[in-house]
């Protein structure tokens, strides 16, 4: 795995959006989250093409995080499958990359 990512996750409302972003931040389990809102998802559910409202989180983590994050993300999502989906980050300023790496630091969590 990276030794950095961006995970993305669609969430119902703004409810469980700020609920996962303070959680996962709160704990360290990501350095930062943004919270993207309104947009519009069209996919497949159980044989039937669906269309939702949704809100996407951005997550910046380390790779080293990234299975505690996505079980918190599990844990709080109302979601039967959720999406959870890291993206790597292939380059970044060193300036940036080295706060994400301090603040999803684990010795540092709740």
């Amino acid at each position: 795995m990276a030794e950095f990512l961006e995970v993305h996750v669609t969430v119902p409302d703004r409810d469980v959006a700020d609920r996962i972003a303070a959680a996962v931040v709160g704990e360290r389990l990501a350095a930062g989250a943004q919270l993207v809102a309104p947009i519009t998802s069209v996919y497949w559910w159980r044989g039937e093409m669906r269309r939702a409202d949704e809100w996407l989180l951005f997550m910046k983590t380390t790779g080293e995080r990234f299975e505690e994050l996505a079980a918190t993300i599990r844990r709080l999502h109302s979601y039967e499958v959720p999406q959870i989906i890291a993206v790597p980050l292939v380059a970044g300023t060193a300036d940036y990359l080295e706060w994400i790496r301090r603040e999803a630091d684990p010795e540092l969590g709740a």
